[in-house]
């Protein structure tokens, strides 16, 4: 099982950056994947990001391609997410997951308790 602590949320102006850090305890950090998730209020939990364990790969939902970076540092067992040029849809509560199968067959299930972000207009 893996502990997982987000940090970093906040209120920023549209067009601003924030950077979210997730620390990460219990299985080797860099033996998986890891991923950055969203829910924003009323919607359902979505995929944002994916890392794969060695940082090598990337995945991004469309809509935050181009503004948003996901990478990790295996030796810190911390995984980030620079977003730039928020945009007030991006406003959800942020929570950072370990994969329990390899890059290619994630399946997530460790879960933090979320970092809320709040994009103003």
């Amino acid at each position: 099982q893996v502990q997982l602590v987000e940090s970093g949320g906040g209120l920023v102006h549209a067009g601003g950056s924030l950077r979210l850090s997730c620390a990460a305890s219990g299985r080797t950090f860099s033996s998986y994947p890891m991923g950055w998730f969203r829910q924003a209020p009323g919607k359902e939990r979505e995929f944002v990001a994916t890392i794969s364990e060695s940082g090598t790969r990337t995945s991004y939902l469309d809509s935050v391609k181009g503004r948003f970076t996901i990478s990790r540092d295996n030796a810190k067992n911390t995984v980030y997410l620079q977003m730039n040029s928020l945009k007030p849809e991006d406003t959800a509560v942020y929570h950072c997951a370990a994969s329990k199968k390899p890059w290619g067959r994630e399946e997530y299930d460790d879960w933090g308790q979320g970092t809320r972000v709040t994009v103003s207009s």
